[in-house]
């Protein structure tokens, strides 16, 4: 299993929210290229970034964050506000080596098809949800669709990855979703990579237990009750104790 380790951007800084609330948002490290830096040092071969400010605009607006994080020679994939094919090919052209679709995917899925259409498998899609409904818009607004069904949607116009997060459980520290996740790695064939709850060496090992692609870590690693060097060892396999 994979292990992306998290920077979300607000306001061009490093914070973390609880259950996706703005109002929550607190900084967790200084400077987000240092911060990608020190995961790269760390073990890790990916970082996933979001852009928090971009996801209420419905635009990018930390795209130069993003670009900057590239020089930490990390994998990026980056997620928030990406509407568009423009925006897609903005990010791609420039190194960023996958894109993350969240609101267009409920609302226009047509522009994820193309988008696979053009750029496969660097192309992902975020399905975030409330009590089993898929959220939107920055989590601020929640739809009546199953984030079942809307999956299903997505393998069907060609999607290999989903980024799934239980919005309940992020930033929260309580582990993730071990249900819905399981539910959704054997409603489709597309790689999951699970994201929200995870805290400790526990949750590496049982997220890898339900065979998913990926993992993302964020608070977990910011608040230190997970190492990342030790919860990569355990993502690739290794045994340790927990």
């Amino acid at each position: 299993m994979i292990l992306l380790p998290a920077i979300d951007i607000k306001d061009g800084e490093c914070v973390r929210l609880r259950q996706g609330d703005y109002d929550t948002a607190h900084k967790v490290a200084q400077d987000p290229l240092v911060t990608a830096l020190s995961f790269a040092k760390s073990g890790a071969k990916w970082i996933h970034m979001v852009d928090l400010d971009g996801a209420k605009a419905k635009q990018p607006v930390n795209s130069e964050v993003f670009l900057k994080a590239l020089e930490s020679g990390l994998k990026v994939e980056v997620g928030g506000g990406i509407r568009t094919l423009a925006d897609v090919e903005y990010y791609l052209s420039r190194g960023i080596s996958r894109v993350i679709l969240g609101s267009v995917a409920l609302y226009d899925p047509s522009l994820v098809q193309e988008s696979v259409k053009r750029w496969g498998e660097k192309i992902a899609v975020g399905i975030d949800a409330r009590e089993g409904k898929v959220a939107a818009e920055g989590w601020t607004k929640t739809s009546k669709v199953d984030f079942i069904e809307l999956s299903k949607q997505m393998e069907q116009v060609g999607v290999k990855f989903i980024v799934f997060t239980d919005i309940a459980k992020d930033g929260m520290l309580t582990g993730p979703n071990l249900e819905q996740l399981h539910q959704l790695n054997q409603a489709v064939s597309c790689h999951i990579i699970a994201s929200g709850g995870i805290a400790n060496l526990q949750n590496i090992q049982d997220l890898c237990a339900l065979e998913l692609y990926g993992a993302i870590c964020g608070k977990s690693l910011y608040s230190g009750t997970l190492n990342l060097e030790d919860a990569i060892r355990v993502a690739q396999g290794e045994k340790q104790h927990v």
